[in-house]
């Protein structure tokens, strides 16, 4: 609950723009990459750094943009990168040479401050609670997005050129920077004097046990997600013979799942505790997967058995990653920013691993039990971290009522 009169909540339509913008702007174009490689004359390799090198930028930038927000306020910081976003897009839209293009495309990276900060602003304005459920809601937009976008920039593309994908992020880029810059006010009334007294406050939270729980819970749980995405093309392909058509709306399951979770996280992590929703959530994926893993053990190896498991995935996630993000940017409300970016950067450093890694170990053999497997592995590390937060806080919950116990004596 806001505590503090003078700060004004973003308003919840807002919020959703700027996470639906952030994931929009890694995969609308995708279905354009040949055309764009073809156009261009560049090899599809380079072109495809577009993705790959586009995430790198997004961790690096998270990095940033979390401790300048809590330096200078959410509102600059936010602005900027928005800016930044749009001067890309319209960079690639007009680029005739494949460097130029990616150069471009990598200040469109600056979006990230979008999801990065709007976390951070729920947090100045909410309890850790509200924010969770708010949070919840939020991240529905991210489940949507991935689902509409390629659709919507495949036609775009079929009827007007790549370049038209460019067109769509400019005037959405402009259109929501402009919402930013006449309904946002600051929520970080409270800025560190200096980036010296900010950092004297980082052992603080990175020295917390605590935080790393919820950090690894995210990193693991994200990184089952990329997993899925890594390895299941190849899954389809090599030992189900699925269609591309038919794997398109498979993989759309888990991003479904993961807006039934949202919202689930949104109606009800007000009312539970943060580990309640983290443990439920992550029991829900180690159970879902574990059953399929037994399911493909015993001779039951189908495509629908492979993607059913997955969803629990996504339903899993939407549940717990709201309350673990709320957990974590609650640590030290002052860094708040700082915390939610590292955070980000952690979990697109881990799922990019665990990408590689699921690549090298699904080379042969039975790659679909593989493939649950290793998604088995990340769900139960998440698990074991959501387990982890729950014991210090009753460890801590302990050592505060034996004080309390002592003082009335």
């Amino acid at each position: 609950m806001n505590t503090n009169a003078a700060i004004v909540p973003p308003r919840m339509i807002t919020l959703v723009l700027l996470a639906a913008l952030s994931t929009l702007s890694l995969n609308l174009f995708l279905p354009s990459l040949a055309n764009i490689a073809q156009d261009l004359q560049a090899d599809y390799a380079l072109v495809s750094l577009s993705i790959a090198g586009y995430l790198a930028v997004t961790a690096v930038l998270q990095l940033v943009i979390g401790p300048m927000s809590d330096r200078f306020g959410r509102r600059p910081v936010l602005l900027c990168g928005l800016f930044c976003f749009v001067v890309g897009s319209l960079g690639c839209l007009l680029a005739d040479d494949i460097y130029y293009f990616l150069l471009f495309r990598a200040l469109q990276a600056g979006v990230i401050s979008g999801w990065v900060l709007s976390m951070a602003m729920i947090r100045d304005t909410h309890s850790e609670g509200e924010a969770a459920s708010l949070i919840g809601y939020v991240a529905m937009s991210m489940a949507i997005a991935p689902m509409l976008g390629p659709m919507v920039g495949g036609l775009l593309d079929e009827f007007f050129g790549w370049r038209a994908s460019f067109v769509l992020y400019s005037v959405m880029g402009i259109a929501l920077l402009l919402l930013c810059w006449l309904d946002l006010r600051e929520t970080n009334l409270s800025p560190s004097a200096t980036f010296a007294v900010q950092f004297q406050a980082y052992p603080e939270l990175l020295g917390s046990r605590r935080f790393w729980g919820f950090a690894l819970c995210a990193l693991f749980s994200t990184g089952a997600f990329y997993v899925f995405l890594a390895g299941v093309p190849l899954v389809a392909a090599r030992q189900f013979d699925i269609s591309p058509g038919v794997l398109g709306f498979y993989m759309g399951t888990i991003t479904a799942g993961f807006a039934v979770g949202s919202f689930a996280a949104g109606r009800y992590s007000k009312h539970y505790p943060r580990t309640t929703m983290m443990i439920t959530g992550r029991s829900f994926a180690v159970v879902g997967l574990g059953l399929g893993l037994i399911l493909f053990l015993a001779g039951y190896a189908h495509g629908l058995t492979l993607f059913i498991a997955t969803i629990f995935v996504g339903v899993a996630n939407g549940i717990s990653m709201p309350s673990v993000n709320a957990g974590a940017i609650s640590m030290r409300p002052g860094l708040a920013g700082s915390a939610a970016g590292l955070v980000g950067a952690s979990t697109v450093g881990g799922g990019a691993l665990l990408t590689l890694l699921t690549g090298y170990l699904l080379e042969d053999g039975d790659v679909a039990t593989r493939l649950l497997g290793i998604m088995l592995f990340c769900s139960v590390m998440a698990l074991s971290a959501a387990l982890y937060v729950l014991l210090i806080d009753r460890r801590e919950a302990k050592l505060v009522s034996i004080g309390r116990a002592d003082s009335e004596l």
